[in-house]
């Protein structure tokens, strides 16, 4: 199975620091949706894993966090895309839960659900916990530069603590060409030599 595990917010779509407490506020990206259709019809099977702790604040509630993914996968599936799945850490800062990114448990849980080793899964976000969770599960990390890491669009470096390996994108667009370029390289028959 060809996995990939992206972030929401900041990578799929635009990120506030008031968080997306609605499915009004949830807009998506420039050619984020596109990304995963692209990715999908290459057979790429996309889950997304999201800290959500406006849940633990209080700020929005459960039926709200749904109503904003049902839009997501409204506008996805006109583009011809799907996430399989959305795993989410409720949890506000303080409760030290173990789901809660730089922490892996949402990428653990969705190694048990696919009852999959995750050594070198693809994994993208916009910050560098989202690469530290999923660089200590054994994925392969990879940071697009918008939301959190706008700021490092068109610099020779990357933000301080991102794991050894972290390959960088504009934005989810580029990662889906890259991932997409990479099976093409992968499929080429190699060439005969005398």
């Amino acid at each position: 199975m060809k996995l990939v595990i992206i972030d929401r917010d900041g990578t799929i779509n635009e990120d506030s620091a008031d968080y997306i407490r609605s499915p009004e506020e949830w807009i998506p990206l420039p050619n984020a949706l596109e990304a995963i259709a692209r990715m999908n019809q290459a057979g790429w099977h996309v889950v997304v894993a999201s800290n959500q702790s406006g849940l633990g604040r209080g700020l929005f509630d459960v039926a709200s966090l749904n109503a904003i993914h049902a839009k997501m996968h409204t506008m996805l599936a006109a583009m011809g895309g799907r996430v399989d799945a959305i795993f989410y850490c409720p949890h506000a800062p303080d409760v030290g839960c173990q789901c809660r990114k730089p922490k892996p448990g949402l990428y653990e849980q969705i190694g048990e659900r696919y009852a999959l080793d995750l050594q070198n899964v693809p994994a993208v976000g916009d910050s560098v916990r989202d690469l530290v969770a999923a660089a200590a599960v054994g994925c392969t990390p990879h940071l697009v530069l918008t939301g959190k890491s706008a700021d490092y669009q068109g610099q020779d470096n990357l933000p301080d603590g991102c794991p050894e390996g972290t390959i960088a994108h504009a934005d989810l667009a580029a990662f889906a060409q890259y991932l997409v370029g990479q099976d093409a390289q992968a499929s080429q028959p190699a060439a005969l030599t005398r």
